[in-house]
């Protein structure tokens, strides 16, 4: 007689038997769309979530860029801007959901342009390298201002002041860990951004209470949400706290990194789309109840525009709570800034892999090649490589660097503009929706959606001090007009004659 299977032995089968369907139906979409499967399914909900926070990075990228809005707009545009901007930018979510639930693959922005758009090849190619040259640049963002929080915590509890050149040590070192956790695999960028989202809920508790507690003097409600400041130059004052909405939006870019993981993910037309929406929506609370807290925290708006730490955040911090506290407010930001710079790594890997996949990256079998941890580590390398090369920018010229930084967040919002285009005046691109879907809301968020992105390029480009000299002038134009010459020029010489779409691995 049989041994009565135990109640817990039951459960595990069927849960057993539903991971199995979940990854056949998932690679059953990919086989659908054209690609043969070649990565583990590995990645929870929570795991997907945490690849689009910790893209986000809500708590270091409030606190790097917090500076744009305080000093252009003062607390009324940072407080009014996060929230309007949010909604735009969750609008944006919505759009890419319904595009990222029909097509779940791990090209994103690159992929939906293509296959929304097949008879136009070169708008997919200058989707994708744009992209990519955006997150590889935002990774050494992310990379440098990791540094630069370093060197706040030695100048506020050692009172030394770190040089360029070891700040940008401290950058290629990050740079480097950035691409050895990346070549571990699908698994640790899982677990990672699964701790990343308790990183950043925790640090949230931690510095909000911190903050409000320990300010010795709390400021007004009026003050929070009326006052207005302006260290800009400009006299009109409406344009000064457009200034500020920058902010808020470069804080808030990179929900769409979820898709770029959607090979490696559990049920990938339901969990993909989920993490870009879910990614925003909870950054914008979270971010509200940070913003709030520095707001009502902040002890003078003129000391820490003057401040001589390498983040002027350190200041605000300093003046609020002391230098003990701030010390650990800021290994809390630094944390969260370290765990966000690996994921730019993992998407831009991931897009190199998609591009090379189609013939729009040269070194097509290298750059598809994965290590036994299921890592294609072609491309993680070489974003490291760029990384630490363009770091080397820092030790000659903080304007140089900073150009080439900037012009990241026009990139990546440039690139938000392509699919968006497409889904207002091309509404039938997608024929075949995925579960995740907008019904009749679909084209007027779309719409909403490409005006909010043309006025943020625009906003991007514009000087942000006056009178305009050579030091303040904002050369993120000149830096994304070099960028898309040579895209120009890559695809005349080299592209047009390589690629000619998307490639299929597997035959219908």
């Amino acid at each position: 007689m049989g041994k009565p299977e135990s109640p817990s032995s039951s459960e595990g089968q069927v849960i057993a038997k539903e991971e199995v369907y979940n990854v056949t139906t998932s690679d059953q979409r990919l086989l659908d769309l054209g690609y043969r499967p070649k990565f583990r399914r590995e990645m929870s909900l929570f795991g997907v979530l945490g690849i689009s926070f910790c893209s986000i990075g809500i708590l270091n990228g409030m606190s790097s860029a917090l500076q744009t809005g305080l000093f252009s707009g003062g607390p009324l545009g940072l407080f009014w801007g996060w929230n309007i901007c949010s909604f735009f930018m969750l609008l944006i979510a919505f759009s890419f959901a319904e595009i990222c639930s029909a097509y779940p693959t791990m090209g994103g922005l690159y992929f939906w342009v293509c296959k929304m758009k097949p008879d136009v090849p070169i708008l997919g190619f200058f989707t994708g390298w744009l992209y990519s040259m955006a997150m590889v640049f935002t990774g050494v963002s992310a990379n440098l201002s990791a540094a630069l929080y370093l060197s706040s915590l030695a100048e506020v509890g050692q009172g030394r002041s770190l040089t360029r050149l070891e700040i940008a040590a401290i950058a290629w070192a990050v740079n480097i860990f950035s691409g050895i956790v990346n070549t571990i695999g699908t698994k640790a960028i899982g677990h990672m951004s699964t701790l990343f989202v308790w990183w950043t809920l925790g640090g949230t508790v931690v510095l909000v209470t911190t903050l409000l507690v320990k300010a010795p003097m709390m400021n007004s409600a009026n003050f929070v949400f009326t006052n207005v400041q302006n260290f800009t130059g400009w006299q009109s004052r409406g344009f000064v706290v457009l200034l500020g909405f920058l902010q808020a939006v470069y804080t808030l870019e990179g929900c769409e990194t979820a898709a770029q993981v959607a090979e490696e993910a559990v049920r990938a037309e339901i969990l993909a789309p989920l993490g870009v929406v879910g990614s925003i929506a909870g950054s914008w609370l979270i971010g509200l109840a940070y913003l709030l807290a520095l707001l009502f925290a902040v002890q003078d708006i003129a000391s820490v525009q003057a401040t001589t730490f390498a983040i002027p955040i350190a200041q605000l911090f300093y003046d609020a709570v002391g230098p003990r506290l701030s010390q650990m407010c800021l290994i809390v930001i630094m944390v969260s800034q370290v765990m966000a710079a690996i994921t730019t790594f993992t998407a831009s890997s991931r897009l190199f892999y998609a591009l090379a996949r189609d013939n729009a990256f040269p070194m097509k079998k290298q750059f598809m090649t994965l290590n036994r941890f299921q890592a294609p580590y072609w491309g993680v390398w070489t974003s490291v490589l760029i990384g630490c090369i363009i770091s080397c920018a820092y030790i000659g010229s903080a304007i140089a660097f900073n150009a080439i930084l900037s012009s990241a967040a026009i990139s990546v919002m440039l690139s938000y503009l392509q699919p968006i285009i497409i889904r207002v005046f091309w509404p039938d691109s997608i024929r075949d929706f995925g579960p995740f879907r907008l019904g009749k809301w679909s084209w007027p968020i779309n719409f909403a959606s490409f005006l909010f992105t043309i006025f943020v390029c625009v906003l991007f480009i514009l000087p942000t001090a006056y009178p305009v000299d050579v030091i303040n002038m904002n050369y993120a134009i000149v830096a994304v007009g070099g960028l898309l010459v040579v895209i120009t020029i890559n695809w005349f010489w080299w592209g047009r004659h390589s690629f000619k779409g998307l490639v299929k691995t597997v035959m219908s």
